[in-house]
């Protein structure tokens, strides 16, 4: 059965999506269903719910291609591993894309310029990133029936976690900046392995699913799709304490 534009609507509004807010998405298209208007009637809808000040972002990294194998920030397609939505959010009209190559964010609305301006080429999970900056503004993250072992913004808080031999890696990408193509050495905390090696691989799934049994999140169905609201700020604070508590020195 196809999940309409107004049901769609409710939805988002039942979970407690307002006018105004600032959303970070993760989604699975699978698990919504069909929707009026496919994945394109789903984001309209969301940015509707959202209004004129409201702002969304996603995650988006980049995909190099054999016609573009580097970062370019108009043109890389989003990672595929971040799932059919992440690129059709940024190819939206007025969507903004940061331009960190790997930690890429890309945002549409009332706060996309801000959230999406001067992201750090170092640590750009952390301090300053647009994931800082929506934890700052108690924006929110709806995993829209996407897994709970992919929460991106989990990756700040292991950069504020205090913590013992974080893993840091260093690797080289190749970005196309005024015109140019240049080289440019990153380094971060390692996003591809846990941080550290004591750290379980499904332990973001762990973070995630201990806050919402705690009662801290908010629960629902979008179209077919088991969906969780979370608040950045204190979804973060929840999983720094938890990784000092589990993991710290």
């Amino acid at each position: 059965m196809t999940t309409s534009v107004a049901q769609l609507a409710c939805d988002f509004q039942c979970i407690g999506i307002h006018a105004g807010d600032t959303i970070m998405v993760h989604a699975s298209l699978r698990a919504v269903g069909p929707v009026e208007g496919r994945a394109e009637g789903l984001v309209s809808t969301l940015l509707s719910v959202l209004g004129n000040q409201g702002t969304l972002m996603a995650y988006v990294d980049f995909e190099p291609t054999n016609d573009i194998p580097y970062f370019d920030p108009q043109q890389s397609p989003a990672s595929s591993d971040h799932g059919v939505l992440a690129e059709i959010i940024r190819t939206w009209p007025g969507a903004i894309r940061s331009l960190n190559p790997g930690a890429s964010m890309v945002a549409i609305g009332a706060k996309a310029e801000w959230l999406c301006h001067d992201h750090p080429m170092n640590y750009g999970y952390g301090l300053e990133s647009p994931l800082a900056k929506l934890i700052e503004i108690d924006g929110k993250v709806l995993l829209l029936g996407s897994d709970f072992d992919h929460v991106t913004i989990l990756h700040y808080a292991e950069h504020c976690a205090k913590l013992p031999h974080k893993r840091i890696i260093q690797r080289t990408d190749q970005v196309l900046l005024e015109n140019a193509v240049i080289d440019v050495i990153i380094e971060e905390f390692d996003t591809g392995d846990a941080v550290i090696s004591t750290m379980p691989t499904d332990y973001f799934a762990q973070i995630t699913q201990q806050f919402v049994d705690s009662g801290y999140a908010q629960t629902g169905r979008i179209g077919q799709a088991a969906s969780v609201l979370l608040p950045a700020q204190g979804f973060i604070s929840f999983a720094v304490d938890k990784m000092e508590r589990d993991f710290g020195s």
